[in-house]
C-alpha cells in the first residue's frame, strides 16, 4: 500500500478501499472532509477559546482591564463620583475661601474638573494629642460639607458678611423684603 501522500501531517484520512466498489479505481475518487464548524461564541465545551486575531485578543484584554493609575501609583482604582464625594471635593477646592487667614499652596484646582483617580481617608487621631485638638464624637459629622455647616466659629466668621449683604440687597433672602 503504497501512497502518494506524505507521511507526516496532521490531516487524516480513512482507508475506504474495502468499501468502494470494484468497478471505480481508489486514486480517481477525491474523498470530501466536510469543513469542522467554528463556535459562534468563545465557549468551547464550557472552556474559554481566546480569538485566534491577535488585535481582537488585544481588544478584549483591554477591556477586561480595570481603570486603575497603573503599577507607579499602586493600581489606585477610578471612584464612582456620588453627589456627597463631589460636595466634598468643591470644599476641598475651596479651602482657602473658607479660612482666609490660613493659606494654601496653589494646586491645580480647576473648579470644573473633578479628578479621575483619588482616594478618600479617614483622619485618625494620635493618642498623644491633647483633648482640645480633637473633635469629639458629637462633633464628627458624615462629610465635611455637613462638619463646616455645624462649625461654630466658622459660622461666627460668616454670620455679619450674611447679614450686610441681607440688608444692601433687598431679597436676597436674609430678611424682610
Amino acid at each position: 500500500m503504497l501512497s502518494s501522500k506524505p507521511i507526516i501531517g496532521l490531516t487524516w484520512e480513512p482507508n475506504l478501499s474495502m468499501f468502494k466498489s470494484s468497478g471505480t479505481s481508489a486514486t480517481n475518487s477525491t474523498i470530501s472532509v466536510p469543513q469542522i464548524p467554528k463556535p459562534k461564541t468563545e465557549l468551547i465545551d464550557g472552556l474559554y477559546v481566546p480569538p485566534a486575531d491577535p488585535q481582537l485578543r488585544n481588544k478584549l484584554v483591554r477591556k477586561q482591564l480595570k481603570d486603575t493609575t497603573g503599577k507607579n501609583w499602586f493600581d489606585m482604582p477610578a471612584q464612582t463620583i456620588t453627589p456627597e464625594i463631589k460636595n466634598d471635593i468643591q470644599i476641598i477646592k475651596l479651602r482657602n475661601v473658607i479660612d482666609p487667614k490660613r493659606h494654601y499652596k496653589k494646586g491645580d484646582s480647576n473648579l470644573k474638573e473633578l479628578p479621575k483617580y483619588f482616594q478618600m481617608g479617614t483622619v485618625i487621631e494620635s493618642p498623644t494629642d491633647f483633648y482640645s485638638g480633637r473633635l469629639t464624637k458629637k462633633e464628627r459629622k458624615q462629610s465635611i460639607a455637613e462638619e463646616l455647616l455645624h462649625d461654630a466659629k466658622l459660622l461666627m466668621h460668616y454670620v455679619p458678611f450674611t447679614l450686610v449683604i441681607a440688608m444692601i440687597v433687598p431679597g436676597s433672602g436674609g430678611g424682610d423684603p
